[in-house]
C-alpha cells in the first residue's frame, strides 16, 4: 500500500471515522485505475493493489484497518476561520450567466440587472471583525483566512485593503481573492500582497474569441481577454502572487479550450498557475448549459489536464468528498459569508440576495428554525439535466485518469 504523504494535513486533534462507519458517508471514494486501485479519503490518497479490494469493489477489512492506522480516514483539522467578504456587490462586467443577475438584459446588451449595489465601509468592517473575533473564540481558532469576493471586489480597493490591514490586528491573517482581474494594477497587487493576499482566482470563458463574446465589459460590451492576461502578467512580475485560472466549460466554450491552454502557457508563467476546468451548472437567469457529462466530455477533461501538466501548470489533485468549511455547517461554525452591508448568508451563491439572509454581523445568526430553508451549501442551486449517478460517474472517470497519469509520471 502506497500512501500519499504530501497532503500537509494536521491529524492530531481530529477524530478518525469510527470503525464500522459507512465509508461513503465519510466522503471516501474507491476508484479503479488502469493498473491499481485508488482510495481517496478525508485524510489523503492511497494506492491499493487488487488484493486489498473484494471482487465487488469494496475494501477488505485488513486494508481498511491499515488505512485507519495510517490516517487516511482522519478528517483534516480546521486550522483557520474562513471568512468570505463581499467588498462590493457591483460588477464592471455584464456576463449574462452570472448567478448574481436578477433578470436578463431585455435589450440584449451587457447590462443585466443585478443584486442591490452596496460597498464595504469602515463602520461595517468594524462590525465584521468584531463578529469574527467572537466566532473564532467560540471554536478556539487563532488564524484567519479571508476570501475577498464580489461582485467585483476591486471596485472597492480601499475596502479590500482596509479589511486586510485591520484583520491582522485580531489574528494572523492570509487571504485570497476571486476577481475578474480587469482592475488589478501592479501597484494594487503589491499593496494587497503586503497585507496578506497570497493568490487570486480568475475565470476564462474559453479561448479569446469565446471569452470576448461572453465575458464582456458592462459599460460597452467590450472584450476583456487581453486586458486580463496583461494584468496577470504585470502583477506576476510585481509580486509573488499565485493564480488559479478557472476555465468555464459549456457548449459555448468547449471547442476552444485546447487552444486556450496553449495560449495561456505562452503568455503567463505556468509555474505560478493552477488550471481548473469547471463544467458550468445552470445557475444564472435564463442560462442553460446543454453540454452533457458524456464520455466525450470526460475524455476532454482528461486531455486538458494532461496538456496543462505537460506545459508546466499545476492541476488540483482529486480527493475525497469534503465538507465546505464555510457553508457545510448549518451553524456557521468555522466560517461565514458576509455581504458588503453586513448581512450574513450561508454561501457565496446567496450573498446579497433578498430573502436569503441568515443573520447580520451585528446580531449574529438567526435561530436555525428561521434559516432552515435558506441554508444551502456550495452549488446547491445548480441544476443539471442528468441524475446524480451520471455526474458522479463523470467525476470518477476524470479523477481516476488524472491519478493514473500523476502516478505514471512520478508526480504522485
Amino acid at each position: 500500500m502506497s500512501i500519499d504523504q504530501a497532503t500537509g494535513i494536521d491529524r492530531q486533534p481530529a477524530p478518525a471515522v469510527p470503525a464500522g462507519t459507512d465509508l461513503a458517508s465519510s466522503g471516501a471514494r474507491l476508484l479503479r485505475g488502469e493498473r491499481t486501485w485508488w482510495f481517496l479519503g478525508p485524510g489523503g490518497v492511497a494506492r491499493l493493489a487488487d488484493r486489498h479490494v473484494t471482487p465487488d469493489g469494496s475494501l477488505r477489512p485488513e486494508a481498511e484497518q491499515r488505512l485507519r492506522e495510517s490516517g487516511m480516514l482522519t478528517p483534516a483539522t480546521v486550522r483557520a476561520y474562513a471568512l468570505t467578504v463581499l467588498t462590493s456587490t457591483h460588477c464592471n462586467l455584464g456576463c449574462g450567466y452570472c448567478f448574481q443577475n436578477t433578470a436578463q438584459d431585455l435589450a440584449g446588451g451587457s447590462r443585466p440587472p443585478r443584486i442591490a449595489r452596496t460597498r464595504l465601509t469602515s463602520e461595517t468592517i468594524t462590525s465584521i471583525l468584531g463578529f469574527t473575533e467572537r466566532r473564532m473564540a467560540a471554536v478556539g481558532l487563532e488564524k484567519l483566512r479571508i476570501l475577498l469576493f464580489g461582485g467585483e471586489p476591486l471596485l472597492n480597493p480601499r475596502g479590500c485593503l482596509e479589511l486586510l490591514e485591520r484583520a491582522a490586528d485580531i489574528a494572523p491573517t492570509s487571504a485570497w481573492m476571486i476577481s475578474n482581474a480587469t482592475l488589478l494594477t501592479p501597484s494594487l497587487a503589491r499593496r494587497l500582497h503586503d497585507r496578506g493576499l497570497t493568490s487570486v482566482q480568475v475565470t476564462f470563458d474559453g479561448d479569446r474569441d469565446d471569452h470576448d463574446r461572453i465575458r464582456v465589459g458592462r459599460a460597452d460590451g467590450s472584450g476583456t481577454f487581453d486586458k486580463i492576461v496583461r494584468n496577470i502578467v504585470k502583477a506576476t512580475e510585481a509580486t509573488p502572487l499565485r493564480w488559479t485560472l478557472r476555465v468555464n466549460v459549456s457548449q459555448e466554450t468547449f471547442h476552444g479550450v485546447d487552444a486556450l491552454i496553449d495560449r495561456l502557457a505562452g503568455a503567463l508563467d505556468p509555474a505560478r498557475c493552477t488550471l481548473y476546468f469547471a463544467r458550468i451548472g445552470d445557475v444564472g437567469v435564463g442560462y442553460a448549459n446543454s453540454l452533457l457529462h458524456t464520455g466525450e466530455l470526460s475524455a476532454a477533461f482528461t486531455r486538458w489536464q494532461r496538456r496543462a501538466l505537460e506545459l508546466g501548470f499545476a492541476v488540483n489533485r482529486p480527493g475525497g468528498r469534503k465538507t465546505c468549511v464555510t457553508c457545510g455547517h448549518t451553524d456557521g461554525r468555522y466560517g461565514a459569508v458576509v455581504s458588503a452591508d453586513g448581512t450574513l448568508a450561508s454561501c457565496w451563491e446567496t450573498a446579497g440576495k433578498p430573502d436569503w439572509e441568515v443573520g447580520t454581523v451585528t446580531d449574529g445568526y438567526l435561530p436555525s428554525a428561521e434559516t432552515a430553508d435558506r441554508w444551502i451549501a456550495c452549488q446547491d442551486l445548480y441544476s443539471y439535466d442528468e441524475d446524480a449517478r451520471t455526474l458522479a460517474r463523470f467525476r470518477d472517470t476524470v479523477d481516476t485518469a488524472l491519478l493514473d497519469h500523476l502516478h505514471e509520471t512520478g508526480r504522485l
